[in-house]
């Protein structure tokens, strides 16, 4: 079902199979009973956003606690690398060890490149593009803390067997988005990525879940006020960011993971302010 024609359309290809796969070793284990899955590569799949993305992340659906209960990643990753496995795969699912506490459980998915490309056929000759030790590398993120407010469905894939998954509501989807792109501190750095999918949500008419965005915002202390956070705010927030955008470095960014380069063409900040009127919110 890929277009491919450059390694890299290979590359990200091979990746969205096996984020497909850990979703497929997800359902196996039982792990939507505790958790959801939402962010870029959730709405790529699900929605069909036109960009590839990196990184799994899951929400549980009520905060882990330091008892009994607390909820266990070790068993969905051993999941995840049986699924794997079971397809041919050779890949390494390896929990991060926490230099400091935080809410975040982190793992990877870790495995050759050029050993993995030719189980999904690859031609003759391509994996001789990739290093001999390049791995493929994706992030599996778990917030055990999760902010309250957001509303889930269930998602059905068919390929490579059918499976269901649960995940955000598209408003929700872009109220997780919204906090990346207001909130999101990579020091210099520009993600264009949480740009292209703003202009993406509003194309379809996906309204903002203004109560989640607000907890988000709460949690991560960049919203103090008494007051309810309103869709007037909201759009005064947005012209102050894109007020400090470097658009050139955020079409940068993305760039990577689109097939057309016309489509950011525009990018400005007089372009994403004269979208902000189209913003609707719920």
């Amino acid at each position: 079902r890929y277009d491919l024609e450059t390694s890299s359309d290979w590359e990200n290809a091979l990746r969205e199979i096996v984020q497909e796969l850990a979703l497929l070793g997800l359902w196996r284990s039982k792990f939507y009973e505790h958790a959801a899955f939402y962010g870029g590569t959730a709405l790529r799949i699900f929605h069909g956003l036109p960009r590839y993305s990196e990184d799994l992340d899951f929400t549980l659906l009520e905060p882990s606690t330091k008892s009994e209960s607390e909820f266990d990643l070790s068993p969905h990753l051993e999941a995840i690398r049986a699924e794997l496995a079971g397809f041919g795969f050779n890949f390494d699912v390896e929990r991060k060890t926490k230099q400091i506490e935080t809410a975040i459980d982190s793992a990877f998915i870790k495995g050759n490149t050029r050993i993995n490309l030719l189980e999904i056929g690859a031609p003759t000759g391509l994996e001789n593009r990739f290093p001999p030790g390049q791995k493929l590398k994706i992030k599996m993120e778990l917030d055990t803390d999760p902010p309250a407010g957001a509303d889930t469905e269930v998602g059905t894939l068919l390929l490579p067997i059918p499976f269901q998954v649960k995940l955000f509501t598209p408003s929700c989807l872009f109220a997780g988005k919204m906090h990346a792109l207001l909130c999101r501190n990579w020091k210099q750095r520009v993600k264009g990525r949480d740009f292209y999918d703003f202009v993406w949500y509003l194309g379809r008419g996906i309204p903002v879940h203004l109560a989640h965005l607000q907890k988000r915002m709460e949690q991560t202390g960049h919203w103090t006020r008494e007051e309810g956070l309103t869709g007037k705010i909201l759009r005064s927030l947005l012209r102050e960011r894109f007020a400090q955008v470097d658009f050139d470095q955020a079409r940068g960014d993305v760039l990577p993971f689109i097939r057309d380069a016309d489509a950011v063409a525009l990018w400005s900040e007089e372009f994403f302010v004269e979208l902000i009127g189209r913003l609707t919110v719920e």
